[in-house]
């Protein structure tokens, strides 16, 4: 069985690996798009595709907390508000060594939690009302060592990058597909057969590129949640306080209202809950293969 290390080691490793690949499928749409509709100008589309990523990413890295905690309807919880959270807060902020983050919470029964912020010293950490009430003191210290585990790996800054980064492969597509609707039947047929090959490929790939870099976001969260898991087992040396809390998580079958598609991979639990959807679709690994982890470490 692998220990909390090298389950560390291994989600960063294959992390990178995914960021990789997204920006080989950028450059590659960039360079379908400009070599076939515009006149020979691949590498001009695949600087524009990249450059856009870096623009919306620039943008992302300091804005995406304002923006989710608008989204959630989240208010700012100040020391006189809850001292008991903002206690337990500030201890395991010591444990972990990251400054203390800022403490939101969404007033909803539903259990659940997620962290924001561009770096550990910008960090926020929002709690649901439920999930406050509903775990006790280790369980909830658990969750919050998970959320700073977040902070800590700058797990928010690579999903907003990697959201970003589906985003673009979306727009170049369908960029594509209304350059095909003016440009596209003249450029393949003026480059003959095996022109016409490479067109037909690259159609195809355009059309399921979307779909694969949204699987790959969803496999890079998935990824983010192990290593949060392990990390949080650092902090607080009681795997079974996160397992216990995660097991409260999956019995609460309520959904949270404040929580959509573009926000529910951040919360340590999937808020758009209990669907059968496939587990290849799933914003989250399997709660119970989390539990099984936890309780074998």
């Amino acid at each position: 069985m692998p220990n909390i290390y090298q389950h560390i080691n291994t989600n960063k490793r294959d992390t990178w690996v995914i960021i990789f690949f997204f920006i080989i499928i950028v450059s590659f749409i960039g360079w379908f798009i400009g070599y076939f509709l515009y006149e020979d100008s691949g590498l001009f589309f695949v600087s524009i595709a990249l450059i856009f990523s870096g623009i919306s990413s620039f943008f992302s890295y300091y804005n995406s907390d304002k923006i989710v905690l608008a989204i959630s309807k989240a208010r700012k919880i100040t020391n006189v508000d809850n001292p008991r959270l903002h206690n337990l807060v500030e201890n395991m902020s010591i444990a972990s060594g990251i400054p203390k983050p800022r403490i939101y919470m969404i007033e909803d029964t539903a259990m659940n939690a997620f962290a924001t912020g561009r770096d550990p010293e910008h960090g926020v950490i929002c709690f649901t009302s439920g999930i406050v009430n509903g775990l006790d003191k280790r369980e909830l210290e658990a969750v919050v060592a998970h959320e700073m585990s977040h902070i800590g790996n700058f797990d928010i800054r690579l999903m907003s990058i990697v959201c970003v980064l589906v985003g673009t492969i979306t727009l170049l597509a369908d960029g594509f597909t209304r350059g095909m609707m003016y440009k596209g039947r003249r450029r393949s047929s003026s480059r003959g057969s095996a022109g016409g090959l490479i067109m037909l490929l690259g159609i195809v790939f355009l059309i399921l590129s979307p779909v694969i870099a949204t699987l790959i976001k969803l496999v890079v969260s998935r990824k983010r949640e192990f290593l949060a898991d392990s990390t949080a087992v650092l902090i607080t040396r009681y795997p079974q306080a996160l397992a216990d809390a995660l097991k409260k998580l999956e019995a609460d079958k309520e959904i949270l209202e404040a929580a959509n598609g573009a926000t529910a991979h951040m919360y340590i639990d999937s808020p758009l809950k209990k669907g059968n959807f496939s587990a290849l679709f799933a914003t989250h690994p399997p709660i119970k293969e989390r539990i099984k982890r936890l309780e074998a470490m």
